[in-house]
């Protein structure tokens, strides 16, 4: 059985968009909890952009499931997260110029780098995880350097234009899981996923957690969010 973690970052940028404090990423991520989210997830990006300091600071003081950092691996992140002492710190890529995460993180373009975050971060009690497109390299670069788990990129196959494209690119994920499995590392998948495309991972159970944030925030304006969330959490208990 999966379970489905939370991201609340869409819920801030609908808060940034006016500069006020409302709809409020921490009060949402209560609700998310009580409908039966089993993780709360966040990026604090280096613009700020949507998730503030104050929330993520809050969000650890509130959230009785589990808070997943995701961030650069950069210093000031890494800084930022022995501070405050997130249960998992997942390392993303990051363009100031993008609308949001557009691949995984290329661990092999600067292996060095990236082991010694996670040395940092584990030094501090907090487990790592690598974000990083479903390929067989990426993932055991991501193993060399202390990752205990890889979430796996599925905006590709999310965005895919035809049925032929997403039978592809799901195959890959499925191939990445397999690799994954292998070398024993613990295995999510997010990014794009909404409440259709997510009904072909129902057979991949080696995939433990979901990460979904945007799609359950646009369903929330039609139906709200408690039951939004709800329904993604029966989705994916259904695996």
């Amino acid at each position: 059985m999966a379970r489905l973690a939370v991201n609340v970052d869409h819920v801030a940028t609908v808060r940034q968009a006016r500069g006020i404090d409302e709809p409020d990423p921490v009060l949402a991520a209560g609700i998310a909890e009580l409908a039966g989210a089993e993780g709360i997830i966040c990026h604090l990006r280096e613009d700020r952009r949507h998730i503030q300091d104050r929330d993520l600071e809050l969000l650890r003081q509130t959230i009785k499931t589990k808070l997943n950092l995701e961030m650069a691996a950069v210093d000031e992140m890494v800084d930022i997260a022995i501070k405050t002492k997130p249960d998992l710190v997942t390392l993303v890529p990051e363009r100031r110029e993008e609308l949001t995460t557009e691949g995984g993180l290329d661990v092999l373009a600067r292996k060095d780098q990236y082991a010694e975050a996670v040395k940092r971060l584990k030094d501090a009690g907090i487990q790592v995880s690598f974000f990083v497109d479903p390929d067989a390299a990426q993932i055991e670069a991501a193993k060399e350097c202390g990752g205990n788990i890889v979430e796996i990129h599925t905006g590709h196959y999310s965005e895919a234009r035809s049925e032929e494209e997403a039978d592809q690119l799901f195959s890959q994920i499925g191939a990445a899981v397999n690799v994954a499995d292998k070398l024993e590392l613990k295995i999510s998948a997010g990014h794009g996923l909404n409440y259709v495309n997510i009904k072909r991972f129902r057979d991949l159970h080696q995939i433990e957690e979901y990460s979904i944030g945007h799609s359950i925030v646009a369903r929330a304006i039609y139906v709200g969010f408690e039951r939004a969330v709800r329904e993604m959490v029966k989705l994916v208990k259904d695996f």
